[in-house]
Order: C-alpha cells, then sequence, then structure tokens
C-alpha cells in the first residue's frame, strides 16, 4: 500500500521534505477537518481518490492519473521540443501532470486520440506488439485506393515497400456522414478511410494507402483500444479518465 507522504509528493509535485513540512504545520486535512500528521501512514488503493484540503484548497489524491487529449496537428507527442510545441504542454493543469508519459505518439501533422498516464505498465500494455492492442484511424485521401489483397483464410494480407507485412483489422471506405470531426478535409481531398491496426510502426497508415495507390492527406487517430475519443472535444482539450 502507498504511503501518505508518497502519494503527496507525487500528487502535488513536491519533494518528501515539502511534504513534511506541510504535514508538522497541519495544512493538509481531510474533508471532516482532521489534520493529518503521520507521513508514513498507509493508504489503502480502495479508498482512492481521496479527497483532501492541502492548505484550505481542494485536493483529489490519486496513486495514478489518466488523461485523454484530442492532440491537433502542428504539435509534437514529446515534453520538450526546441522546434514545435508539444502536446505535454496542453496538458497544463492536468492531475500529476509532471509525471505524465505519453501512450505511444502521434506524428507532428497527425491529429486526433492521444493518451497519458502516469502508470508506466499500463503504457507496455497499451503498445507493446504482443498485446495485439487495436488503434482505429480515419484519414482523408488525395484519390481512391485499390482493394487490399486477402489471403485463403480471409485476413487483410498486403505487404509494404520495406517487405513488412502490417497487422491490419479492419480497412475500408469511409462514408462523410461517419467522419469525426478530428478528421479534417484538406483541399484536395477525394476519398476517406477507416482503418484499424494492432501495430503503431513508424508512419505505417501512410505506408498502408501508398501501397494501395494512394497518398494520405490527413490523418486522426479516433480510439485506442476500449478507449475512443468523444466528438465534442476540441483539438488540444483534455479530459480525466476513470482508469485506462
Amino acid at each position: 500500500m502507498p504511503r501518505l507522504d508518497q502519494l503527496l509528493a507525487r500528487n502535488l509535485g513536491l519533494s518528501r521534505r515539502d511534504v513534511a513540512r506541510l504535514l508538522r504545520a497541519g495544512a493538509i486535512e481531510d474533508l471532516h477537518g482532521e489534520r493529518l500528521r503521520d507521513g508514513k501512514a498507509s493508504i489503502q488503493t480502495g479508498d482512492l481518490p481521496l479527497e483532501l484540503r492541502v492548505e484550505g484548497e481542494p485536493l483529489r489524491l490519486r496513486e495514478h492519473a489518466h488523461v485523454l487529449l484530442h492532440k491537433p496537428i502542428g504539435v509534437v507527442t514529446s515534453r520538450n521540443d526546441d522546434r514545435s510545441p508539444t502536446a505535454w504542454a496542453l496538458l497544463d493543469g492536468a492531475p500529476m501532470h509532471a509525471l505524465l508519459r505519453a501512450v505511444g505518439r502521434l506524428d507532428l501533422d497527425a491529429a486526433g486520440l492521444l493518451l497519458w498516464t502516469t502508470d508506466t505498465p499500463r503504457i507496455h500494455a497499451l503498445t507493446h506488439p504482443r498485446r495485439a492492442v487495436p488503434r482505429e484511424y480515419q484519414v482523408a485521401l488525395a484519390r481512391r485506393f485499390a482493394t487490399p489483397p486477402r489471403a485463403d483464410e480471409g485476413r487483410i494480407a498486403l505487404t509494404l515497400a520495406d517487405g513488412t507485412t502490417p497487422r491490419i483489422v479492419e480497412l475500408e471506405p469511409l462514408a462523410e456522414a461517419d467522419r469525426h470531426p478530428a478528421l479534417l478535409l484538406p483541399e484536395g481531398t477525394e476519398a476517406l478511410a477507416r482503418v484499424t491496426l494492432l501495430d503503431g510502426a513508424y508512419h505505417e497508415v501512410k505506408r498502408i494507402f501508398a501501397a494501395l495507390g494512394s497518398h494520405v492527406l490527413c490523418l486522426a487517430r479516433v480510439a485506442h483500444g476500449d478507449v475512443r475519443l468523444p466528438e465534442d472535444l476540441g483539438p488540444g482539450e483534455w479530459l480525466e479518465l476513470p482508469n485506462l
């Protein structure tokens, strides 16, 4: 079980020494007004999130934080970058902001769902190829794409220019009525498509449609595993998830 001082340090972004000072000063209390002073006290994970007050300000004490960001085009999936604005900076004000790490990545010119968490094992579980977690993308294309080849058992069996075979769960035309607001329609868009993959290789979506005789003009990830991007969440906006 985590200790109170450990959780406070993580949630407040403070050192354990600074947390100890707050506890000694009686600056941390529960919602009943009881002052908490024992930093070594164990906290049952079932009691989290726990509502506290720190110097009179409310704090929801969490073991981990999980955040969904609608990443806009033009920001990088990074915490620091000398050339472009970062997706991490858009999360300013999110719980446990300093500890959030991206679950996978989206390119500078891609938009859509980007998950963040403080739980490192969950990052591995959601991104490792062996876990085969599906990611769904919608794309705007410069021209129609060819029908992908299929193996005898019916699965899509497309070989890319570099000889790799992406694990494609689904690839089909997308009706305009089903387009997610995150997918922009650049000038020259002639077709829309939806593709679901079990991998997240570099430029994989773009390379898939190039192999089918088309060209991706815009790309938006709309789902990662069981998590979908809400249609009313605008570019650059985020929301906290209860779990991941």
